[in-house]
């Protein structure tokens, strides 16, 4: 008979429950108390976030500019820490300010758009002309509001994906000051910005095509785990002293092992050790990157799925850390998606997280990676005059202060 069998399975298993179930007054309370704190939290931020004012500001540029690194003084005024109380955070959903920097091609045109709290457009525009006094900051309307793609359906096609880091954080990428565009003592036409060949992959494209890219940027905090500490956090640039740490003891290996033992560094030890320290010495950003290729009917060219992947190349380095590419809008082979049921599904997520702007908080919360103002500063700056993509938008001519000896 099977009703035995059964009798005895359930009353073993009963048995192991039962000193679970019999204590569940003592952590029933803390696990659905956990529960509601995670579900209010939720709820809290979402209508914190729902009630933001965002507005979009495009930089113009004059046909002259000689100031590529005066834009990671512009940065600085985008690292907002958190304000207010804890009861803010707790019962108003308060969350920590974040800030969208896109450089956008529609039709090969391309443009540079800052996207931020409204609060904030006052300082962020006072940066701008402070440190480019020949630029011109417009409030326009958002982009995105006049594509609307619906997937197999519409008359978009559409293909996205996100980028990340090689390596651990604090490993910096290559910058400008590696591309020398900090010396002054050289002339903007002997200077490589590597910014120049997204402007010119952008100001590629033809009729009935776009392509967006845009970072995403917050305050860095403190969210990586202590070794040994679980509850304790630490922020990037004590990993990035960690890291230095295992180098010297990698090097100390070599030589014996003991603490007294000499340290010989390689050059490329060297490099890095140097390059770890340049970097945590800069704020840093949480960061995310996405880029989107979007056309009409049969505009869509494979070509610019290609140089979207690689767009981010110029500023990797085999020695330290450099772009990946992760969560693009396709799979390498047919059956790992039926009837394309999964890409369409990815598609219209990478889509929907784009125009909401969405990467820190839900509805579309991924995990960030850590550029310092010197790299954010490389990725996301005004090009000079070495930049001669004809589809570029400039301003005709510079705009010059009257004399101060004019009369009344």
């Amino acid at each position: 008979m099977i009703f035995p069998e059964f009798t005895e399975l359930f009353a073993s298993v009963f048995a192991i429950w039962k000193p679970i179930i019999s204590s569940a007054e003592y952590w029933a309370p803390v696990v659905f108390g956990l529960i509601f704190i995670n579900i209010w939290l939720r709820y809290v931020r979402t209508k914190w976030i729902s009630n933001i004012k965002w507005v979009m500001l495009e930089v113009k540029l004059p046909k002259e500019i000689f100031k590529s690194p005066a834009m990671e003084v512009v940065l600085n005024a985008l690292y907002q820490t958190p304000s207010g109380q804890w009861f803010d955070h707790i019962f108003k959903g308060r969350v920590k300010n974040w800030f969208s920097l896109e450089i956008v091609s529609i039709e090969g045109n391309v443009h540079f758009f800052i996207r931020t709290n409204k609060i904030y457009k006052d300082i962020i525009e006072a940066q701008i002309y402070g440190q480019y006094p020949t630029a011109e900051v417009y409030e326009v309307d958002d982009y995105t509001r006049y594509v609307d793609y619906k997937g197999k359906e519409g008359e978009w096609s559409l293909w996205g994906l996100e980028y990340g880091l090689s390596k651990e954080d604090a490993y910096p990428i290559k910058t400008y000051v590696d591309y020398g565009l900090d010396k002054e003592n050289v002339k903007e036409e002997y200077k490589t910005d590597p910014i120049t060949s997204v402007l010119e992959f952008l100001g590629s494209i033809g009729k009935d095509e776009q392509i967006w890219i845009q970072i995403l940027v917050q305050a860095t905090g403190k969210r990586f785990v202590t070794p040994g500490k679980f509850f304790k956090k630490r922020d990037w640039k004590a990993k990035g002293e960690e890291l230095i740490e295992d180098i010297i003891k990698k090097a100390r290996s070599r030589s014996g092992g003991a603490e007294n033992a000499p340290v010989i560094l390689t050059k490329v030890e060297e490099n890095q050790i140097s390059a770890i320290e340049r970097s945590i010495s800069k704020l840093g950003f949480d960061c995310g990157i996405r880029g989107v290729y979007l056309s009409k009917g049969e505009a869509f060219n494979v070509s610019n799925i290609f140089s979207l992947i690689g767009a981010f190349r110029q500023y990797s380095s085999n020695e330290l850390n450099g772009f990946t590419v992760s969560h693009p809008t396709s799979f390498n082979f047919p059956w790992q998606d039926f009837k394309e049921i999964r890409v369409t599904k990815l598609k219209k997520k990478i889509f929907d997280a784009y125009k909401r702007r969405s990467y820190f908080y839900l509805p579309y919360k991924k995990k960030p990676f850590v550029l310092n103002t010197e790299e954010l500063a490389t990725v996301y700056h005004f090009p000079g005059g070495v930049a001669e993509t004809p589809t570029f938008g400039r301003i005709p001519s510079k705009k010059v202060e009257p004399p101060a000896n004019l009369p009344s």
